[in-house]
């Protein structure tokens, strides 16, 4: 009951609380991307705003870079903080361009991801992810 009202961090805890996130939130995300992917190699016109001036075409093309491609990075811990900047972008775009007239029930969504996004940023992939294993491999060869 004591470790409940811990607030000590443990390096472990947070690692592991990292993974659950990243794959969480990722795979959450990815229900969003996949039909965007679809879309873009459908067969009839693009139904997608264009934003900043871009076409529809270009405006899908990059959120599915960020939506699929970066989510599927960070799911798996590969250039996390890296991979986090294009869909961070999206998210911005998204609340505050596409649905900035919308009620907030319809931004939530957005917001939320644009809030794991940003801690996945800040704090990295943690020690459950490819990053680490290149890091460790990457020491491995040095002291080698």
């Amino acid at each position: 009951m004591k470790k409940l009202f811990t607030i000590d961090p443990n390096p472990t805890n947070i690692d592991l609380a990292l993974l659950v996130a990243r794959v969480g939130v990722s795979a959450s995300m990815l229900t969003h991307g996949l039909p965007k992917l679809m879309m873009l190699f459908g067969e009839g016109p693009v139904q997608f705003p264009g934003v900043l001036g871009m076409g529809p075409e270009l405006s899908l093309v990059l959120a599915v870079f960020a939506e699929v491609l970066c989510v599927i990075f960070v799911l798996v811990g590969l250039g996390t903080r890296l991979a986090s900047i294009p869909i961070i972008v999206t998210m911005v775009i998204a609340v505050f361009l596409i649905h900035a007239a919308d009620p907030f029930a319809v931004k939530e969504m957005g917001l939320l991801y644009l809030l794991a996004y940003v801690v996945f940023f800040l704090v990295g992939s943690g020690k459950y992810s490819v990053d680490a294993l290149l890091v460790k491999r990457q020491k491995a060869l040095v002291t080698a």
